[in-house]
């Protein structure tokens, strides 16, 4: 691969990531202690803070990314289990302590190994949350749900009012007021410590006994002696109308070192104080103003908004960063404790840095950075961060945060402002479900509580709302459209406005984390968590805020100083391009791109306008600017290059995620990353990527085109630069654009929810197709929360495909970087999706989804300028089409992706995985999937285009042919194109198919009573065929159910071959006589023989003869007795009859006993009776459960010995134990009726029953081998062959009969060697026997070698 990741700046991108939910499930638990409120109490501003877990940066912990984050507003505390990897169940809890308020820094979080202990101050109380360690909460040591119980499940059972786990603080006597600030701890021998900052000054530290004791609080005071107060020689100011001490606490930390505990405290004097609690006393005092230059007039100032942060690392030791609020000024100053003899210590300064007049929110130190939040006067939230140590001339490094939604939502004249409106509000990216249900609450003014919505049903009601709104407010009955369009604005723009309202509210920053473990920055805000992710290098450039750009020097993306220069240049050329597109120019661009119109006419029409409107001379300062750039080709191709996500090598692939790993590693590796707020983050800094360089490639097209309007004026090299540029540069940065575009479109395009029997059916055409092992739809998917389809794509696939690329080559106990990490995952995830590169799994997430209509948008955004995948595109546009019932379209779009069957990697694993009908090429492989999937669906004529277009592809491929025929063939019939199925039918070139084909069109056209087609068509080569299957069918059926006698006769009077069609009716006319002895039967035999006789007499009267069939033999018809007429009845002639004609009729009859005994009684031959009770087996075995009833009575008039069945047994089982009783009773000389029985079977290709084979093997093995070959039953001629063979060698005789098997004194043995050579010599003529041929012959040599030995033997012992 090209290139794995891409270059990253030192500046971060801020990814809300909030969760589109319409209600957050937060548990409320009130603590009331019973303390009423204090009077005038004192309001604190909302803060927030966060807790990572020691072990989040380790992928096999249970704590692997995961955090607790908390807010604090008045009296509640609202704390937030959150993890990267799992979704946490019941994570969310709201503490209410009544009549308190939450101190600041009044929440503390620490982890023991057995339990996470959350330690909370308020202004009257302290309270202590003991909670089980997440790494105790799991039995199983394997956690591989994707939900997991969040350590706030419980939290509930908890008895908060106890002692042990709250207390009030005890009040001083004569304190007025109440402490305003404060920090927790916990000693190592489990005693929750709590330092709070006096009014009176000072500090309070209340401790509470370890847990698992009856210990009460106790309560300890740190404060100087009032002649230490005096000698500091600060007078206290009025404050608020009171005396404020000079070392009331403003900011405070605490640090465990060694045994003891030094609690820092920053005081309104600016002195900062360290107290020893083991000593309890302050063993160091330093002023902050003396690192502060030009402090002159700050002393006098108490300094309200002073801020305190402590970072331990094992490199630097202890350091503290301590904020100096002053107006229009703030500094940060880095302080490292250094510890000197006696037990002193001192303070070295490291650094002191500014920062401008912008109200500090919150600020974190680590060991190497400072990271601070600040809002600035208009409101707008300022993120920057800077190495404390090693920074260029104390510059601050950049984050990008989120902006706000447009004030102003743009509303094209072709567009809808309702439709417009309602895709800003509810897309992914701009609005949280919070700030919209609270919007609609007020503009329905409260009338109701909206409940748990889904996202679906908030947009209706919110369309409700509106509109209800707009037609309460009309007066009028009448007015035009675009009055009406004119309201429409007017009243979305109104609840648009009340949205942005509580979006800012929600947006509001509270406080800043940063992880020690992974390095990950959060910033946490009123309504939601939003990450810091690294920022690209090339989005660094386009997003810079001008004060940096115009500084920079350097940029990452390229090593030559030069170049790199140049590209600063251009960047600051493409910023003046940016402003100067105005907003209705941006709209017209994008709408080309929806559009499919040239990216670069778009340009070359903005440009038009920029010139035409250009009042404050953009376009010269954009030429003076150009004038700078000394190789503008080079800083273009390197922008381009590294903004192109196209990889040599396909991302990632099927293999699986670590191979070799343990079970333990391949569990957490399925995991990480996978938690819905991780899928929302990683998707939504995608989508912001691609916003970011769609903007950037817009510019880039824009100056290009100007570039070429400037030609030689700004061009040192002239002609051979501006060709480079029309025909390389311009194309490339289209397409890039075009590119962008997409992903931008795929990550704001929102899955649908598919109906579980859609799911159903397409999972059958995967299956059909053999795809069926592609993704299918999530289970954690939640209702509530809609997915974008590139979530779905992460969620069901791609998150897979990129943690195995990550740890194909790395080790999976290093630690997670978020930094690393997160950059890389967003980055394959782009290249993913990127259209240009080979693979194609997002299109096929799409389609194993069922996401139809995002699917066609996709092929038809990329259909003009992608080169990649075309066929596998085609493919599923075919696909969508066929899911929505256009199947003519389908179609079309199956037979263009047939011409790239062998190019692309999709089409080659849809045609890779045939095995049944190995088709000769890949393309009639294809042909045959595409086939299969169009008769799933039942579309027969598609079917009959596509094969007849198939068929043009196998001219040299016989089977696939002759498949292709039959299919044609099928669904022709199925039709009703009687004449284009026998067409196909007489193409075939496989004569079993063409039989097969035959026989079921003349069973259809009959069933169907088309005969005149029948009968009328040519059968060249067939005719016998024909005229075999309808004989056998006329002799096989009921005389009056079915006419096929008199089928076949027309058939024959068709072709005029008379003397055939009078056999036909002679014989009807013969069986209507034996078997239809009633009028109606008599008429018919009438009009048969007379019929016959017109035919004889058509023809010359030398061949006007027919030759009689045998009596009874050919034509006697199943279950038909010649006492009953065609309804059952008994005939009303009653006939006599001879002693064979009654053995018939009782045969037909079923009173087989009977005609056994008239059998005996006249010495006759016993076949018929063997062969009739033979027919009714069959019968019964192919019969329906009619024909199983109607046995039951004949059944019960034949004597069967009782047997004791364990098993409930059919008329079926019945009868052919009736059959096999009778075959023991009555032996004959050479097993005469065993062969007859299984003659009548064999010939009517009915399976012969295990029995049967075993008892007539005993008595006549070399007749039974006779009859298998008369039947063509080679196989079983050739297992007899060897079974016997061994039989004669001592292996298995005895199922022969044979009382000795070979041996040098048993007596003579011989085998069937006629029947045996006949097999050898069939077996040897058909290529697909070979094998059975060769173990045949085999045998025979063994079994002669043996012979010959024998013989030997017996000839020597003689």
């Amino acid at each position: 691969m090209r290139k794995m990741a891409a270059v990253l700046e030192r500046s971060f991108i801020e990814i809300c990531g909030f969760e589109r939910e319409t209600l957050h499930r937060v548990r409320e638990v009130t603590v009331n202690l019973g303390v009423s409120a204090l009077p005038g109490g004192v309001k604190f501003a909302d803060s927030a803070g966060a807790f990572h877990y020691e072990d989040s940066g380790k992928l096999l912990s249970v704590t692997s990314n995961r955090f607790i984050h908390w807010s604090t507003s008045g009296d509640t505390v609202q704390l937030v289990e959150q993890s990267l990897d799992t979704n946490l169940l019941n994570n969310a809890v709201k503490l209410k302590f009544t009549h308190c308020t939450v101190l600041l820094g009044g929440v503390t979080i620490q982890e023991t190994l057995n339990n996470v202990i959350i330690l909370v101050s308020t202004n009257q109380s302290v309270h202590r949350l003991l909670l089980p360690h997440p790494s105790r909460m799991y039995r199983s040591e394997l956690v591989t749900e994707l939900h997991m119980q969040s350590i706030f499940t419980d939290v509930g059972k908890l008895s908060l009012q106890d002692p042990s786990h709250s207390a009030i603080i005890p009040s001083s006597v004569g304190q007025t007021g109440s402490p305003s600030t404060s920090t927790a701890w916990l000693s190592q021998s489990g005693e929750a410590h709590y330092a709070l900052g006096s009014p009176a000054g000072g500090i309070m530290v209340v401790t509470l006994a370890p847990h698992d004791t009856q210990g009460g609080v106790s309560v300890l005071e740190l404060k100087r002696s009032s002649m230490m107060q005096r000698l500091s020689g600060w007078m206290p100011t009025a404050i608020r109308g009171e005396q404020s001490p000079a070392d009331l606490v403003l900011s405070l930390a605490v640090r465990e070192l060694e045994e003891d505990s030094f609690i820092f405290a920053l005081c309104q004097d600016h002195k900062l104080r360290m107290w020893s609690f083991r000593e309890q006393a302050c063993l160091l005092e330093a002023d902050m103003l003396d690192y502060m230059p030009a402090c002159k007039g700050v002393k006098r100032l108490a300094g309200q908004g002073h801020r305190l942060r402590l970072a331990f690392s094992s490199t630097t030791g202890l350091c503290l960063s301590v904020y100096l609020a002053v107006p229009q000024r703030g500094q940060f100053t880095v302080l490292q404790l250094v510890a000197t003899d006696n037990n002193r210590y001192s303070l070295d300064h490291i650094s002191s840095l500014f920062t401008t007049q912008e109200t500090l929110v919150d600020f974190t130190l680590t060991s190497t950075d400072i990271w601070g939040v600040w809002v600035d006067d208009s409101n707008t939230t300022v993120v920057k961060y800077i190495n404390f140590e090693h920074n260029t001339a104390g510059q601050w490094n950049q984050v990008f945060v989120q902006p706000p939604p447009e004030e102003e939502v743009h509303i094209g004249v072709d567009q809808d402002p309702r439709e417009t409106y309602l895709d800003v509000l509810f897309s992914p990216l701009r609005f949280t479900a919070s700030a919209i249900v609270k919007a609609l609450q007020i503009y329905r003014r409260g009338s109701e509580r909206i409940s748990d919505l889904s996202w679906e049903t908030l947009k209706k009601e919110v369309t409700v709302a509106v509109e209800s709104e707009l037609q309460s407010s009309v007066t009028e009955f009448e007015f035009s459209q675009e009055e009406y369009r004119q309201l429409q604005v007017e009243f979305w723009s109104k609840f648009y406005a009340c949205c942005l309202q509580y979006q800012e509210a929600v947006s509001m920053p509270l406080g800043l984390t940063v992880s020690q473990h992974t390095n990950m920055v959060c910033l946490l805000k009123k309504g939601f968590v939003s990450f810091l992710l690294p920022c690209f290098a090339v989005d660094h450039l386009y997003l810079s805020y001008d004060e940096y750009l115009f500084s920079e020097e350097e940029t990452p993306i390229t090593e030559d100083p030069e170049v790199g220069r140049d590209v600063l240049q251009l960047v600051q050329c493409l910023r003046l391009v940016s402003d100067a597109v105005s907003g209705e120019m941006a709209y017209e661009m994008e709408k080309a791109l929806e559009h499919l119109q040239s990216p670069e006419r778009a340009a070359e029409l903005v440009l038009e306008n920029m010139l035409s409107n250009d009042s404050d001379n953009v376009i010269e300062d954009i030429q003076n600017k150009l004038q700078d750039v000394r190789n503008p080709m080079a800083a273009m191709m390197v922008l381009l290059r590294e903004m192109d996500l196209e990889t040599d090598s396909e991302v990632g692939g099927e293999g699986p995620v670590a191979p070799g790993a343990t079970l333990n590693v391949r569990i957490s590796l399925s995991q990480l990353y996978g938690s819905s707020s991780a899928v929302s983050v990683v998707c939504q800094a995608v989508c912001n990527l691609a916003m970011t360089r769609a903007l950037f490639c817009r510019d880039l097209l824009i100056l290009q085109k100007l570039y070429l309007r400037f030609g030689d004026n700004v061009f040192l090299g002239g002609g051979a630069q501006l060709l480079q540029l029309q025909q390389d540069l311009i194309p490339r940065s289209s397409h890039l654009l075009s590119s962008y575009h997409l992903l931008k479109h795929i990550s704001q395009s929102l899955a649908s929810s598919v109906p579980i029997d859609i799911l159903d059916a397409n999972l059958q055409h995967l299956t059909v197709l053999e795809l069926s092992d592609t993704p299918t739809l999530s289970s954690s998917r939640s209702v509530l929360s809609p997915q974008t389809v590139v979530e779905l794509f992460y969620q069901t696939a791609a998150r897979k495909i990129i943690i195995s690329q990550l740890f194909c080559q790395r080790q999976t106990n290093s630690l997670l970087l978020w930094t690393h990490m997160v950059s890389n995952v967003v980055h394959l995830l782009a290249q993913l999706l990127w259209p240009s590169n080979p693979g194609f799994q997002f299109p096929e997430c799409l389609m194993a989804n069922c996401q139809y209509t995002q699917l066609q948008e996709y092929v038809r955004l990329i259909g003009p300028w992608c080169q990649v995948n075309i066929g596998s595109c085609r493919f599923m546009l075919g696909q969508c089409y066929l899911a929505n019932g256009e199947g003519q379209k389908a179609l079309q779009c199956f037979q263009e992706a047939a011409t790239e069957v062998e190019k692309e990697e999709f089409l080659m694993r849809l045609t890779g995985s045939e095995e049944e009908e190995a088709a000769s090429t890949p393309r009639l492989q294809y042909y045959n999937k595409v086939l299969r999937l169009l008769e799933d669906v039942g579309l027969s004529e598609l079917v009959i285009q596509l094969a007849s277009l198939a068929i043009t592809e196998a001219v040299s491929d016989i089977n696939s042919q002759a498949a292709l025929w039959t299919r044609i063939f099928k669904h022709h019939l199925d039709l009703g194109h009687n004449s284009e199925a026998y067409e196909a039918l007489t193409q075939n070139p496989d004569s079993s198919m063409q039989l097969d084909c035959l026989r079921q069109l003349v069973v259809v056209l009959c069933e169907r009573s088309q005969l005149q087609d029948l009968v009328q068509f040519s059968y060249v080569n067939l005719h016998d065929e024909v005229v075999s299957i309808i004989e056998s069918r006329a002799r096989g059926l009921d005389l009056l159910a079915h006419n096929y006698y008199e089928l076949l006769y027309a058939f024959h009077i068709n072709r005029h071959n008379y003397r055939k069609a009078g056999t036909v009716m002679f014989e009807f006319g013969m069986r209507l006589g034996r078997e239809v002895r009633t009028r109606l039967g008599l008429q018919k035999q009438v009009n048969c023989y007379l019929a016959a006789l017109n035919c004889l007499r058509l023809i010359r009267p030398e061949y006007a003869w027919i030759v009689q069939p045998a009596s009874g033999a050919v034509y006697e018809r199943p279950g038909a007795s010649p006492k009953r007429n065609s309804d059952g009845e008994f005939s009303s002639e009653p006939g006599s009859a001879s002693a064979v004609e009654m053995v018939t009729l009782l045969v037909q009859t079923g009173l087989f006993d009977s005609a056994l005994s008239v059998c005996q009684t006249f010495k006759l031959n016993l076949t018929s009776v063997f062969e009739g009770l033979t027919f009714k087996c069959i019968k019964l075995q192919f019969g329906g459960e009619e024909t199983q009833n109607e046995a039951w009575s004949w059944l019960a008039a034949n004597q069967l010995s009782t047997v004791v069945n364990t098993k409930e047994s059919s008329a079926t089982d019945e009868a052919w134990r009736l059959l096999a009783s009778y075959l023991d009773r009555y032996p004959s000389a050479n097993g005469q009726y065993h062969r007859c029985v299984i003659n009548k079977l064999l010939s009517h290709a009915v399976p012969l029953p295990d029995w049967l084979v075993k008892s007539y093997k005993a008595v006549d093995a070399a007749s039974l081998l006779r009859l298998f070959l008369n039947f063509d039953l080679l196989d079983a001629a050739a297992e007899l062959v060897l079974e016997y063979v061994d039989a004669l060698l001592g292996r298995g005789h005895q199922y022969f009969g044979i009382e000795r098997p070979l041996s040098a004194t048993s007596s003579s043995v011989w085998l069937p060697y006629t029947s045996i050579d006949q097999l050898l010599q069939t077996l040897n003529e058909t290529q697909t026997n070979s094998s059975m041929y060769n173990k045949v012959r085999d045998k025979l040599d063994n079994y002669h070698k043996l012979v010959e030995q024998t013989t030997k033997r017996r000839l020597v012992t003689q």
